[in-house]
């Protein structure tokens, strides 16, 4: 039987790593509560995550760039629900763009949404979790935050940013018995993905990642249902878990294909 965790807040809830990041929590003994920037899609989501298990799923509206939204969307977020003791930050854009080409308008955009956001939740966050003795927040980062992918300066120096904030988190929050960790994923099937990648960025991933394949957004929820867990990973924080078909450890591989 699956034990009562609490309620998790899962941004980007709606769609992609997200919402399949919920879907596993619930059949794992969470309750979720799925942030994302429009009712139609959450609702959406939320009958997805129904199908799994009624009743345990609720839903709020949130621009996690926009710091009073945020505070307004998680201030009786526990009411009639439970208390707050997980957190999932996978509300994040991307932006496939040249150097030369970025913005400092997208490049601001871009760190306004993965970065900044990702603070301020988790820190709205965090202040649950104290009164309730601790919990485990999860930031979704990137391959793209360790390595030099082309055309990514702004989503990669996001990403780094919330690698290093990840572990800044996890040192000040520990007392607090706040575990804080990332996920770091490689190229994965999602809307946003494949809204991004072009068959030139598909086969250049092939030709570096020795799995030779995409991850489905199923794969990198395990990951982030690994280290929500206590009873799995309690003695896990600051620790960045890349989930990338071996990306970030190959050296020389055979011709692809």
């Amino acid at each position: 039987m699956n034990r009562d965790h609490g309620v998790a807040i899962i941004t980007g809830g709606a769609s992609g790593i997200g919402l399949a990041i919920a879907k596993a929590a619930v059949g794992e003994g969470w309750k979720v509560l799925l942030a994302d920037l429009t009712q139609p899609a959450l609702d959406a989501a939320k009958a997805q995550v129904d199908a799994i298990k009624a009743g345990v799923t609720k839903t709020v509206v949130m621009d996690v760039a926009n710091e009073n939204a945020v505070m307004a969307g998680l201030k009786d977020c526990e009411a009639g629900f439970g208390p707050v003791r997980g957190l999932v930050n996978s509300a994040g854009i991307g932006r496939q763009v040249p150097f030369f080409e970025t913005s400092v308008k997208l490049f601001r955009e871009i760190l306004d949404i993965n970065l900044v956001g990702t603070f301020a939740v988790a820190k709205e966050a965090a202040r649950l979790m104290k009164v309730h003795g601790g919990g485990a927040i999860v930031n979704v980062a990137s391959v793209s935050g360790l390595r030099g992918n082309i055309e990514r300066s702004a989503y990669g120096a996001s990403k780094g940013g919330v690698v290093t904030l990840t572990q800044v988190m996890a040192c000040e929050l520990a007392p607090l018995k706040i575990r804080v960790n990332a996920i770091a994923p490689g190229p994965f099937e999602t809307p946003m993905v494949q809204e991004m990648h072009t068959v030139a960025t598909r086969e250049g991933w092939m030709q570096v990642v020795p799995q030779r394949r995409y991850a489905e957004p199923e794969e990198v929820a395990g990951a982030a249902m690994f280290l929500l867990d206590d009873s799995k990973s309690s003695f896990v924080t600051g620790h960045i878990l890349n989930v990338d078909g071996g990306f970030a450890a190959h050296g020389l591989l055979p011709k692809y294909p």
